[in-house]
């Protein structure tokens, strides 16, 4: 926490009740022989308080100063403390006369009478709710003065009025809310209840050391004897936690509670603050910012915890619970369109860890503030929640070393009004177009992500949906990772945007570009544009237009969407070869680089998978196979290591001569 100056301003409206004397004693530790009309402004520092926090010590002197300096001084204060004598009633009705924010009571000259004064100071107490305490203490014979400055100190850092209402003896409603999000945080596994394990985890993360069995006991069997539903199957319960914090305040145990909610990034106000929800984190230019592996794991086991049923799924409820440590719903209905759901429109596990890759992507800043409010570095035990983003390289790097460690890639999707840009990004979601129709047209999204498989690599692709305004592209409807430029082929006026489009922006860009058929299972017309798309895309030296369609009776195919996210993985192969090889041949080097699955039986790839697909080596395997398990399983020199000796150097010759085969294939290619 950040250190405080405290100004603490000790000033009397009866002279001579001595408390010059108490800063001199408190300075010197011995009483003074003379005392000054003002004591000099000193300030404490830290290493020398109970609290770490230096402190600024001022005095004020109505012989000095006028009334408006005195304002002055209580406007800058931290604390005011109002000193009386406690041998002089006339001190002590002055008092009563003063209602400043925060306010200690001091009653000083206690060695002077051997009666206490709180009798009388009670009723003043109880008449004004900002008077924190009152201590009675002596300059002369320095009885209380450390005391005194502590519980000014402890005034302004552990104050009594956020917390608890002395009326109606019980926490404010704002205290009891942080309390509860720190209480759900806490309940790990989500049963409503506190067991020991979690306890000792809260206690160990709150105070830096665990709770003893005995401790734990003890601390259940105060509940137990108070409440009854604070203690149920031998957890603290929500109630029996809001009741052992309102036991330390009333013991004056403020402490506890202020160190429980500013370990979890609350304020003076009770309110988180801004350190806590946005960490500083640097994002140079041209990167991008993606969750790491530890903050999957941490998301992960929120997922698990409110998945009750345990079907892989959260249900509009089990959101809803999620988020009750939010201040607000940060998922709207849209959400539900942008990732993967199940049959019932619910969020799957995959659909959920798209959406915070998304949000990680899109808008860094708020992915921090929503793992704050989940608590993620108190339960991960990390200094911010900066520490679960990962910083991508530049991308020029990336296109310099020809690889990249990213796991996010950005898909823009253009093309003309009803060209289909919106059915290519439910398609990719598993959504033909018998679902898209249930769609409300306010819960539509221009965004879709989900996973994909590049050489066995888990990846994320994500499509926008960019608005057709040509003359308002931005620079982030541009900047992506690859381009898809969608026609509606029975539309004679669709293809005429896209060449546009990739003419103005793209055509000397180093973005790869694919140009989607869309609703290719209508008739295609012809395109009202000097060229027809496939000779468009041969002249400027682009993959042929690819046929799309989502008007099926199952999900669409996601073939296109894994071609798309290779392509962005691997920008440098599809443009150096794209642009310097015919287009007639350009499948088959894109296909035998990336080893993607086609059917343009051109391709080395494509000739050895026909190769070893082909009816006659099946069935010569199974021969084979039947050959083997007939002849050598019923007999005993199975086990003879000459048979297995020949079974390994053929099998080692038989992968040597179809390696070369295909080594010798790929050359000639």
């Amino acid at each position: 926490m950040k250190k405080k100056m405290l100004l603490l301003n000790l000033y009397r409206f009866k002279p001579k009740v001595g408390k010059t004397s108490l800063i001199m004693s408190l300075v010197s530790e011995e009483f003074p022989d003379e005392v000054p009309l003002r004591a000099e402004e000193i300030t404490i520092p830290a290493d020398v308080t109970p609290e770490r926090v230096p402190t600024h010590i001022v005095d004020y002197s109505e012989a000095e100063q006028s009334d408006e300096q005195l304002y002055q001084e209580i406007s800058k204060a931290n604390v005011i403390c109002i000193v009386y004598s406690v041998n002089n009633k006339k001190s002590i009705e002055k008092v009563s006369l003063v209602s400043v924010v925060p306010l200690i009571l001091v009653g000083n000259k206690s060695d002077l009478v051997e009666h206490s004064s709180m009798e009388t100071i009670l009723p003043i107490m109880n008449q004004y709710q900002d008077i924190e305490t009152c201590v009675e203490c002596s300059a002369k014979n320095l009885k209380n003065i450390s005391e005194l400055f502590y519980y000014a100190q402890k005034a302004v850092l552990h104050p009594t009025g956020p917390l608890y209402c002395p009326e109606e003896k019980e926490l404010k409603p704002s205290c009891i809310k942080a309390l509860t999000r720190i209480f759900k945080i806490s309940d790990l596994d989500n049963d409503g209840i506190l067991n020991d394990s979690e306890l000792n985890f809260f206690q160990r993360t709150c105070f830096n050391t665990p709770l003893a069995p005995q401790a734990l006991e003890d601390v259940k069997n105060v509940v137990r004897r108070n409440m009854m539903d604070g203690v149920k199957d031998n957890g603290l319960t929500l109630k029996g936690f809001l009741f052992l914090h309102t036991l330390f305040i009333q013991r004056g145990r403020h402490e506890t509670t202020w160190t429980v909610l500013r370990r979890f990034g609350y304020d003076d106000d009770l309110e988180l603050t801004q350190e806590y929800l946005f960490p500083m984190i640097k994002i140079p230019p041209d990167c991008t910012t993606e969750l790491n592996h530890n903050a999957y794991l941490f998301l992960q086991s929120v997922f698990d915890k409110h998945d009750k049923d345990r079907d892989c799924a959260l249900s509009p409820e089990e959101v809803k619970d999620l988020f009750k440590v939010f201040p607000y719903m940060p998922w709207g209905p849209d959400v539900n369109n942008t990732v993967c759901t199940n049959e019932q429109g619910w969020l799957t596990y995959q659909g959920y860890l798209s959406q915070w890759t998304l949000t990680t992507y899109l808008d860094v800043q708020r992915s921090l503030e929503y793992l704050g409010y989940l608590g993620y570095s108190i339960i991960y035990e990390q200094e911010s929640q900066a520490a679960a983003i990962t910083v991508t390289r530049n991308k020029r790097i990336d296109l310099q070393k020809k690889q990249t460690q990213r796991s996010v890639f950005r898909c823009n999707v253009l093309g003309a009004r009803g060209s289909g840009k919106s059915g290519f990004l439910q398609a990719f979601l598993g959504r033909n177009l018998q679902r898209q129709r249930r769609i409300r047209e306010e819960h539509k999204s221009f965004y879709a992500i989900s996973t994909t498989y590049v050489y066995g690599q888990e990846k994320y692709l994500l499509l926008h949906e960019v608005m057709p305004d040509f003359d308002f592209l931005t620079e982030t409807d541009l900047s992506c990772d690859v381009v898809c430029l969608v026609y509606d082929i029975n539309n004679p006026r669709s293809f005429e945007y896209c060449a546009k489009v990739y003419k103005q922006y793209f055509i000397d860009s180093k973005t790869p570009c694919v140009v989607i058929a869309a609703k290719s299972d209508l008739h295609e017309v012809r395109q009202h544009y000097s060229l027809s798309p496939h000779d468009f895309c041969r002249k400027h030296k682009l993959h042929p237009p690819q046929p799309f369609t989502c008007s099926t009776n199952e999900a669409p195919s996601k073939d296109i969407y894994t071609r798309l996210t290779t392509m962005a993985m691997y920008p440098h192969l599809a443009l150096s070869d794209v642009r310097k090889i015919k287009t007639s041949h350009l499948q088959c080097i894109v296909h035998a680089r990336l080893r993607c699955m086609c059917a343009c039986n051109r391709c080395t790839y494509c000739l050895c998978q026909n190769l070893l697909k082909l009816e006659l080596l099946r069935s010569i395997k199974a021969q084979l196979r039947t050959v083997v398990f007939n002849r050598h399983m019923a007999q005993a020199d199975l086990k003879n290591s000459t048979f297995w000796l020949r079974a390994s150097v053929g099998a080692t010759v038989f992968a040597v001569l179809g390696f070369a085969m295909y080594r010798a294939l790929l050359k000639q290619r």
